[in-house]
């Protein structure tokens, strides 16, 4: 199941790393943008997030025990993809329940000035 040969997998294979336009097109960006990118908009999302890490790596206090994780490249590159879909995810989420919040408050504020 897992590849302990250490080799990248096949799907990076199919394009080198000097192609990457994903790559090129966010070392061009400024560094505020990205950081503004990288941080939550909340501090729910941002607690759902470290939750989430957390779970993944395991969750020893490190007040008490003396944890440390290691990793290959390929598995930490995908402990970051899972990340990023978790957060992408996680957006999409939280501008729907600020969606539904707008709309039934509008909803029922319309509402009540039809009755008054």
């Amino acid at each position: 199941m897992d590849d302990v040969t250490g080799q990248i997998p096949e799907f990076t294979d199919s394009k080198p790393m000097t192609d990457n336009s994903l790559l090129k097109y966010v070392k061009t960006m400024d560094p505020d943008t990205i950081t503004q990118l990288s941080r939550p908009d909340s501090s729910d999302v941002m607690q759902v997030m470290e939750h989430n890490v957390v779970g993944l790596l395991g969750g020893l206090p490190s007040g008490q025990f003396d944890v440390s994780v290691t990793t290959n490249r390929e598995n930490l590159g995908r402990l970051l993809a899972s990340a990023m879909m978790s957060g992408y995810f996680l957006r999409g989420a939280e501008q729907r329940l600020a969606f539904e919040e707008r709309f039934s408050t509008n909803f029922f504020d319309d509402e009540a000035s039809e009755e008054g």
